[in-house]
């Protein structure tokens, strides 16, 4: 595909009241819709009414007191996105499950499940985890070890997509005159056995219309970059600045073509919170109205999130940032490494790091022009593929950028009118997965 053929990827966030703390407070935000099925429902509605590829569900199994109030009572993604299914028909359906405590089976049955219910509109968000606190969710001592998770996530993918093959496409005859309702040859045992997981298979459910479920991966580390470099078909990332975001880009195609992949490598999808004024000056003033309202005390428990909810009121707020050794490393490694790596290049005080990272510097904020402008620029110079909608700070924010913003981008060519396909992978441009057997088959015939 040419550069001028291709289009931009959009999918968003459905985050019933907001991840960041503050967010349910604001106008028109629905204090409960993180357990209303009625407001996920609508809300994939709208977007797709407006053609987005997918709608995307976050999750975290470890929680405080002091988490974000979404965080705190939210629906599970897959029952969450099985319910949104029968009440949409294009848009994909995307949702987050972690590799460290979850079994590959239970896994591969449910996505299959959601991909069977709706169509072949699934994707998996594949994690491994970052709170260490997690680990008491699940009967463990300790958290598994970074680089322990990564290793056994690869595996866990592997067994997790063979499991999917399980049934060739033409397994089941269901000849009700003959009474073979399975072709027997066409059934496969994976009888896995590896570091981690002893799987014997085969899967209990076939394949759907899309071959398998689209599989997405977040995350910054090198480990991260690289399981999605060689496993993913998208990568979730977050950037500041546009040079940032195009060293990313390029590092994880690199991996990509270094790891022999034949395709372009996983689609680049940075997160982004748009937001839209009339003006150029009336956004920035919106947003620094905004930022302007940030609540300290909350803001220091935020920042502790990446180092495992590390309590940094114990510190002197207008002393340097402390110095926390590897403390972060076992968590969300990449992002407690740049919020170290920016304090001492920025040479912030705690204070300042706090309200730092309390606001998003988003560089797509402005009239419904300049953010089309930026868009663009990413999209064609080797920054994204395309974008996930992050929380939008007020409903309007998200309703200004389909209003305005996409029909910028659809008459300059960036992004799609109607649906042109019924399947997550079609909406995204990726090939329909071939049964592995099924291809070996025919490899043998020929």
């Amino acid at each position: 595909m040419t550069q001028d053929q291709r289009q931009l990827k959009l999918g968003a966030i459905l985050s019933g009241a907001g991840i960041t703390p503050e967010a349910w407070r604001q106008p028109g935000v629905q204090g409960d819709a993180s357990i209303d099925i009625q407001w996920y429902i609508a809300a994939a509605q709208r977007a797709e009414a407006a053609k987005l590829d997918f709608v995307f569900i976050v999750d975290s199994p470890y929680i405080t007191p002091d988490s974000a109030p979404h965080f705190l009572n939210r629906l599970e993604p897959l029952t969450l996105l099985s319910a949104v299914a029968v009440h949409t028909r294009r848009i994909g359906l995307a949702g987050t499950l972690t590799t460290s405590y979850n079994e590959p089976f239970n896994v591969a049955r449910a996505f299959a499940s959601l991909d069977l219910i709706s169509g072949g509109r699934a994707g998996w968000n594949v994690v491994t985890t970052g709170l260490e606190g997690a680990a008491g969710n699940y009967g463990r001592e300790e958290h598994f070890a970074h680089d322990v998770r990564y290793r056994r996530a690869r595996e866990h993918l592997a067994v997790v997509r063979g499991l999917w093959d399980s049934y060739e496409d033409d397994a089941f005859p269901r000849n009700k005159a003959s009474g073979v309702f399975l072709d027997r040859d066409r059934q496969h045992a994976l009888n896995h056995k590896g570091e981690f997981f002893s799987v014997a298979g085969p899967l209990n459910i076939s394949r759907s219309r899309q071959g398998q479920p689209v599989i997405f991966q977040a995350g910054g580390s090198d480990d991260g970059r690289q399981l999605a470099a060689t496993s993913a078909d998208a990568i979730f990332t977050g950037h500041e600045s546009f040079e940032e975001a195009q060293a990313f880009y390029r590092d994880v195609k690199q991996r990509a073509r270094a790891a022999g992949r034949s395709d372009a490598g996983p689609l680049v999808l940075p997160g982004i919170s748009p937001l839209v004024a009339d003006t150029d000056e009336a956004a920035r003033a919106l947003q620094a109205q905004r930022d302007g309202t940030v609540d300290l005390a909350k803001a220091l428990v935020q920042l502790g999130r990446p180092f495992n909810y590390y309590d940094f009121s114990t510190h002197d707020l207008d002393a340097p940032f402390p110095d926390l050794g590897d403390r972060g490393a076992n968590g969300y490694r990449s992002a407690a490494e740049r919020i170290k790596r920016i304090a001492a290049e920025e040479r912030l005080s705690l204070r300042e790091t706090a309200l730092r990272f309390a606001v998003r510097r988003s560089p797509f904020v402005g009239s419904a022009a300049t953010v089309a402008d930026a868009l663009e620029h990413w999209f064609r110079n080797e920054a994204a593929d395309g974008f996930i909608l992050g929380a939008f700070g007020e409903p309007a924010d998200g309703q200004r950028f389909i209003d305005e913003v996409l029909p910028l981008l659809r008459e300059r060519g960036l992004f799609r009118s109607e649906y042109e396909a019924d399947t997550l992978r079609g909406h995204l441009g990726l090939p329909f997965v071939e049964n592995r057997y099924s291809v070996a088959r025919r490899e043998q015939a020929a």
